[in-house]
């Protein structure tokens, strides 16, 4: 049976990234619920170095989905705000690769997240598809134009503002937002200010799907 990529050799590589992904929620689990002191203010030095070898990897059925919505709207211009170790850039890639060619374009700051996430685009063969800077998102996607078909955030940071007021100018009709984990309470504070974007009626029309811990889907009028 077919899987939802149909490509052997890029799920094979998907399975072990995941697999990688799952054994260290564990972890990172206990370092924020358990060992981490003090109140949380935001991503601190501390937290980031404890991040800098875990790959964070979006939920494999979030990403299909990515997937499946980006092939349905043809989505040629995709923007990833979270990119990582690039697990969900793949999914995304191939959804461009798919519907006959385009660019994801994705920034880390992390040097050694960028290094690993080139290798793991050239072993999947879908380096071409894929804009990578080391850079803040912020920063660096300004200069990519538009239209713009479908946005990923897959962060947690009050990031995801500054990020929309740059490529909403550049969304095209019909253009999806996707962010994970907004589902929660927290969550509404912590994408507040970009809740008020995707909840005004005469611009998008959004909701929350029931993916464990919540993927919002967002349509630009």
């Amino acid at each position: 049976m077919p899987t939802v990529l149909n490509d052997a050799k890029l799920d094979a590589l998907l399975a072990r990234l995941h697999g990688e992904s799952i054994d260290q929620e564990a972890a990172i689990e206990r370092y924020y619920f358990h060992e981490r002191t003090g109140a949380w203010t935001g991503m601190e030095p501390r937290d980031v170095a404890f991040m800098a070898d875990k790959l964070e990897a979006l939920d494999k059925d979030k990403a299909e989905f990515c997937y499946m919505i980006c092939r349905a709207i043809g989505a040629r211009r995709i923007v990833e705000a979270g990119t990582s170790f690039g697990v969900s850039t793949l999914y995304l890639a191939a959804a461009v690769r798919d519907n006959g060619g385009g660019t994801v374009f994705a920034a880390e700051r992390e040097p050694t997240k960028v290094a690993i996430a080139r290798a793991n685009y050239a072993a999947a063969g879908l380096t071409q598809f894929i804009e990578l800077h080391e850079a803040d998102v912020t920063l660096a996607c300004r200069d990519f134009a538009g239209p713009i078909d479908f946005v990923l955030f897959d962060i947690w940071t009050d990031a995801v503002r500054p990020v929309l007021d740059v490529v909403l100018p550049r969304l095209r009709p019909g253009a999806i937002i996707c962010a994970d984990n907004t589902g929660s309470e927290r969550a509404r504070t912590t994408y507040g200010a970009m809740f008020e974007i995707l909840e005004d009626p005469h611009a998008f029309r959004t909701m929350t799907l029931p993916f464990k811990g919540g993927l919002e889907m967002a349509v630009k009028l």
